[in-house]
Parts: C-alpha cells; sequence; structure tokens
C-alpha cells in the first residue's frame, strides 16, 4: 500500500462514520481549546501584574512596617517599633536616595455641601507626585515644607471631584474630611487602577495631617525611589542600617524592592499557568481514551475488510499504519480546530477586557498540537496493532 492508499483507506472510514468522527475530533478540540484558553489567561495575567507594577514607577523601594522572613506575602505579626515621619526624614540622607513619600492610609465620610461619600485617604508628602508621576488636572499638589506645619488642603481624585463637585470647580472649595475642614487645592488626572487601587477614588492630604485624623503612630509604608537601577541594593542596605540604628538594634521593617516583588510574582504566576495547562490537558487524555474506544469499534466493524486486505498481501505493518493514518487525522483535525477555537475565544476575550493583555504562550501552542498528535498516535496504537494481528482467515468467516 501507498502513502496515498493508506490516507484514502483512513478517510474512507472516517467518512463512512461521520458523526462519531465528528464527536472525536470534538473532544481533542475541546482539550487544545482549554490549554490555550487557560495558559492565555495565566499568561496575562502575569503581563498584567507586571505592568501595573512597573506604572508605579522605576527603581522603587518599600519599607514596611514588621519583619517577615518570607517573600510575595505581607509582614504578620507585631511591630516592635513604629515607622515614623523622623524615619522617613533619617532615609532621606541615605546616599542614592531620589525621593521618600511616607504614606498612610485610611477610611472616612467626605462632604462637600449637600454632597457626601464614603473615600479612601491617602496621607502623604510632594514627593508621591514624582514618584508616582501624579498629574493634575487643576490646581496643584500638596505643599511642601515642614511637616509638622502642614495646612489643611487636600487634592481630590477625579471620581471624587465628579461625585462631589459635578457642576463647580471645586478649587478653593471646603470639604470636610471626617470631622476636619480641609481646602481644595487641586484635582489629579484620572488614572483607573493601579495594583490593586483605583487612584481616581482617592483624596491625597498630607500626611500628618492624615495620622491624626486616624490617631495613627506608624506609617502604612515608605516608599522610596532610588537615583539608579544600580544604586538599589546599597540603597537598601543603606536603608536598613539607618533603621536598624534608629530602633535600638531590632530588624522590625520588611525592605521589598521593585525587582524582588515582580520575581516574587513571575514565580507564582509562571506556576499557575503551568498548572492550568496541566489541568487543562487532562482533557487531552480524555479524548485520547474516546478516539482509542473509536479505533477498537472500527477495527471490529472492519474485521473482514482487514482480513480481506491481509488475503491480497497486505503486510502487518501496513495494516498497522493504516489505522494509524486514521487515529492520527482524528487527533490532527481535533488539535488544528481546538487551536482555532482557543485563539477565538481569546480573541472575544481581550475585546470585552482590552486591559487584560490575555495571549497564549508559544509553549502552550506548539505543546498542545503536539500532545494532541501524540495522543492519537498512542492511544491508536493498540487498535491498530490489534488488526494488524488479525489472522486472515478467520477474519475473512467474521460475520455481522
Amino acid at each position: 500500500m501507498s502513502a496515498y492508499d493508506l490516507l484514502g483507506f483512513a478517510a474512507g472510514a472516517l467518512r463512512g462514520h461521520r458523526l462519531r468522527t465528528m464527536l472525536s475530533i470534538l473532544g481533542v478540540s475541546i482539550g487544545v481549546a482549554s490549554v490555550i484558553v487557560l495558559t492565555a489567561l495565566g499568561e496575562g495575567a502575569l503581563v498584567f501584574v507586571t505592568r501595573e507594577f512597573s506604572s508605579l514607577g522605576s527603581n522603587l523601594l518599600f519599607v514596611i512596617p514588621g519583619k517577615t522572613e518570607t517573600t510575595g506575602m505581607a509582614p504578620i505579626g507585631g511591630v516592635a517599633n513604629d515607622l515614623t515621619l523622623e524615619d522617613a526624614d533619617a532615609i532621606r540622607r541615605v546616599r542614592g536616595v531620589r525621593h521618600v513619600a511616607p504614606l498612610t492610609m485610611g477610611e472616612a465620610r467626605a462632604r462637600a455641601g449637600d454632597r457626601s461619600r464614603d473615600v479612601t485617604v491617602a496621607g502623604t508628602t510632594v514627593d508621591l507626585r514624582e514618584l508616582r508621576s501624579i498629574r493634575m488636572q487643576a490646581g496643584r499638589y500638596l505643599p511642601g515644607g515642614d511637616l509638622g506645619r502642614a495646612p489643611r488642603v487636600c487634592v481630590l481624585g477625579a471620581e471624587i471631584r465628579r461625585e462631589l463637585f459635578p457642576d463647580t470647580n471645586p478649587l478653593g472649595e471646603i470639604i470636610k474630611i471626617g470631622d476636619e475642614r480641609f481646602r481644595v487645592i487641586g484635582v489629579s488626572e484620572p488614572r483607573g487602577m493601579s495594583v490593586g487601587m483605583d487612584l481616581d477614588e482617592l483624596i491625597h492630604i498630607p500626611v500628618v495631617r492624615a495620622m491624626k485624623l486616624f490617631d495613627q503612630t506608624s506609617l502604612f509604608r515608605i516608599m522610596i525611589q532610588v537615583s539608579s537601577h544600580e544604586d538599589l541594593e546599597a540603597v537598601k542596605a543603606g536603608v536598613r542600617e539607618v533603621l536598624l540604628e534608629r530602633h535600638d538594634g531590632e530588624e522590625d521593617v520588611t525592605l521589598w524592592t521593585q525587582d524582588s516583588i515582580l520575581t516574587a510574582l513571575d514565580r507564582v504566576l509562571t506556576a499557575l499557568t503551568l498548572a492550568l495547562g496541566g489541568i487543562a490537558a487532562v482533557s487531552l487524555t480524555v479524548a485520547g481514551v474516546g478516539i482509542m474506544n473509536v479505533m477498537l469499534v472500527s477495527v471490529s466493524e472492519r474485521t473482514p475488510e482487514v482480513g480481506l486486505l491481509k488475503a491480497l498481501g497486505v503486510t502487518p505493518a501496513q495494516v498497522l499504519a493504516a489505522f494509524l493514518v486514521e487515529a492520527s487525522i482524528l487527533s490532527t483535525s481535533g488539535g488544528l480546530a481546538g487551536l482555532a477555537g482557543g485563539f477565538a475565544i481569546v480573541r472575544v476575550f481581550t475585546r470585552l477586557y482590552p486591559v487584560f493583555p490575555a495571549a497564549p504562550p508559544a509553549w502552550a501552542v506548539v505543546g498542545s498540537l503536539g500532545l494532541s498528535m501524540a495522543i492519537g498516535i498512542l492511544f491508536g496504537a493498540f487498535p491498530a496493532r490489534r488488526a494488524s494481528r488479525l489472522d486472515p482467515v478467520q477474519a475473512l468467516a467474521t460475520r455481522y
């Protein structure tokens, strides 16, 4: 039998049982599409989170109260010493530090005239504007100068401004945050979500005022921008040394660089992507079992035909090849259909959610197609081997 004859033999058998053929192809295509879609979501999550952290700024170092020995988790347990504004001032003197932004957070009720809503209040300093590249839609950002003499002023996020001052210019107006009154001096440009926080829903006030408003003694974070990437580790060591000295030798803070956070997230999300791909690949194995069952039925139904072929001189190896070609056609067709379906689903998803850059990695595309073909051959081998071992006399005598 020539290669053309093998293909004709396999194609004829598949055309003779169209419903069974389509169901087998459907089983493989669902498995391949699952791999494509799930790995695309995992890869998209990795790119999305990396992009979000990169939008924070460059060459960043975070000082967090509390000590942890692991990466990727927030510090837990007691804090021996508060992280204070004096700590932030001491950090400014470390060589290589460009900007230092102390940060504290809280929730409060904001009122402007007869309008009010719950808001997230960020207490910080003028350095945050440079560190986070905050642009102003109107007015100016928080003033610099002596933190202890910080005025009662605030900067509104774009959404806060829209809700509290929909028809008027908010600059110079008074709003009440909690039990204190603040004068609006600026409105930030719309930014949307960034690392899980909607910047348009924030009200910025001087950090000293925020700590008094929420009766806080410790900062939530200190964000540091380093002059250059090469200085990150040196600045990290310098900051640790300064804080150890100020906290009586107690190492009670956690220092994270932007790179270490991204590395930890990359490991977690890469493992998640691989796990999702592995779970989806299980369905390919199930589809392979379906192909094996289809081929076993095909061998049983075509026993007389196999007997006739062998009586005419077709070798067992050629019979084996004929049935393997049939199984390969099923799995390859299913794999290609699954790729097309998977890419179509991913495309629809990215149209609906354009901010999420879902795209299957190359290894998933090649691996899923290769695995579908391999499964077809693997699960088709047993039925094909069974057909090649049929005795021609007994096969010809079989009646159905």
